[in-house]
């Protein structure tokens, strides 16, 4: 019974991955399922990743740095076609990025029944239809975003667009608010214990334990030829407006 019902989750993931590249039918599907916001002609900005690429965390830093402003923020589709439709509609864009290895574990850690080929299929689906509209999104890495950056990241989002966010201020105070904002707003949807362990989007000791069996088995499973994808997918995107490689 759990192997069936693994193949149909995987079947599943294959099939929802497959159509997000659609807006005219990734985004329809979204507004229904009530998952993310859905990119429109009020939207002021779009912030949107490959699931596990620091997007809560990024949207809380861009909506603590202008407050008391209210920004209509399109977020947490994980769907291209989210991007694809802001960039038709001139509405910025921000897009986050992560390490292929790393965020094949961080995927798997929330998704067990995923393979590692799995997620790097999702990964390649989600990031390889928009280098062709590179120009019409900024790219903003974990890295940048979680250690400290993302005030230069916001920086690059009003240079290519002419926008004025404020910068977020990277101070620990800044970052324990949001730490426990987004603990408290996934307890609030999801319950305690382990399992939220497994799925919140802040550190966990928990998801660091077992990171290391899950790299092994990346490293031992995971097709070559979709990793020198997805590798070069992100050294790709992961570079600044100034060309040279981002964290």
């Amino acid at each position: 019974m759990q192997v069936a019902s693994e193949t149909v989750e995987r079947l599943r993931y294959l099939v929802m991955t497959s159509l997000a590249r659609y807006p005219v039918v990734a985004l329809p599907l979204t507004r229904l399922r009530g998952e993310g916001v859905v990119v429109d002609e009020r939207t002021d900005l779009v912030v949107e990743s490959f699931p596990r690429c620091a997007s809560s965390f990024a949207l809380a830093t861009i909506n603590l740095a202008q407050a008391p402003r209210v920004l209509h923020v399109a977020h947490h589709t994980h769907a291209p076609a989210n991007v694809l439709r802001a960039i038709d509609l001139a509405v910025p864009a921000l897009v986050l990025i992560r390490s292929p290895e790393d965020v094949v574990v961080s995927n798997m850690i929330r998704h067990p029944g995923r393979t590692p080929n799995d997620v790097l299929h999702g990964f390649l689906r989600f990031y390889e239809p928009l280098q062709p509209r590179r120009s019409g999104f900024v790219v903003g890495t974990y890295n940048e975003v979680t250690g400290g950056q993302m005030g230069s990241v916001i920086r690059r989002v009003n240079r290519r667009f002419g926008t004025d966010l404020v910068e977020f201020e990277s101070t620990p105070d800044n970052v324990e608010r949001i730490m426990r904002e987004i603990d408290a707003d996934w307890r609030r949807r999801r319950g305690g214990g382990e399992r939220l362990e497994l799925i919140v989007p802040r550190p966990s000791d928990l998801r660091d334990r077992l990171k290391a069996d899950l790299r092994e088995r990346f490293r031992n499973e995971a097709s070559a030829t979709l990793r020198d994808r997805a590798e070069q997918v992100y050294a790709s995107l992961a570079r600044t407006e100034a060309g040279t490689p981002g964290p």
